[in-house]
């Protein structure tokens, strides 16, 4: 393992291949211009391939790839992608995530497995992918988690994504520790209320605002920027020595 000339090299992904998935919209395609700008190419996938254009035109650097991450197809041919255009796939940001009803009692078993393949079985399979993939001997898988996989989100939050979120956090550490010797890094990152287009409606809504400010202690929700110096260090070498581990970045809002 080579060691960095200094601080600032260590975060820098210059020559590096990474994908992102859920890229089309809110911390998906904030990550996906970060890890660009830190000299990645980056396969950006989502379905609205309209929006992954979009953000392609913002970078060159950023590859759209339209890919249904509950189909298996997909998933296969997203890694495929990028490993034939550069030949090797060293990061891996699994993003991508769907939601399902808030109440328990609303929400069917078959609903609560189609968030679960959403949510898990895609993370589990793209991190196979890339794991077993060419590329460098540090790759990094980062696994977007939430809060709701540590903490209850009553009255929000909901059954089938709490359980995903949660589930997705036992993956980060186990693929760690069957991963390690080969030097591959699995972490994962757990956001807090963050106003994407996901949260429009809660921070829309002035009562549940105010019960996501009441419950941070920085009394406010998160700024997609917010992320970013968590995630390059996450991608990056400037965590060679870090797996296996849940990286919260949420204004204070477990800590109560």
């Amino acid at each position: 393992m080579s060691v960095p000339s200094s601080a600032v090299e260590a975060f820098s992904l210059a020559g590096r291949t990474a994908i992102v998935t859920g890229a089309s919209a809110g911390l998906g395609a904030r990550f996906a211009a970060v890890l660009a700008q830190a000299g990645a190419t980056v396969f950006a996938a989502a379905r609205r391939i309209d929006r992954l254009k979009e953000l392609a035109d913002s970078d060159a650097r950023i590859h759209p790839v339209a890919c249904d991450v509950s189909l298996e197809a997909d998933r296969t041919r997203l890694a495929e992608t990028a490993l034939n255009a550069t030949g090797h796939l060293d990061i891996l940001v699994n993003n991508a995530a769907t939601s399902g009803e808030t109440r328990a009692e609303d929400e069917s078993a078959d609903a609560f497995a189609d968030v679960l393949g959403v949510n898990l079985t895609a993370p589990f399979h793209l991190a196979r992918l890339t794991a077993e993939a060419p590329g460098a001997a540090g790759k990094s898988i980062i696994n977007v988690s939430s809060v709701l996989g540590l903490v209850s989100g009553a009255p929000l939050g909901g059954a089938s994504y709490s359980a995903s979120k949660a589930g997705l956090i036992g993956l980060t550490r186990e693929l760690a520790g069957q991963w390690g010797r080969s030097g591959t890094r699995v972490n994962a990152l757990a956001p807090g209320w963050f106003r994407t287009e996901m949260t429009a409606e809660l921070f829309g809504d002035e009562r549940s605002r105010r019960w996501v400010e009441r419950g941070t202690m920085l009394r406010r929700g998160g700024e997609g920027h917010e992320l970013d110096g968590a995630l390059l260090f996450l991608a990056s070498d400037a965590s060679t020595y870090c797996t296996g581990q849940v990286l919260t970045v949420d204004g204070g809002w477990t800590a109560r």
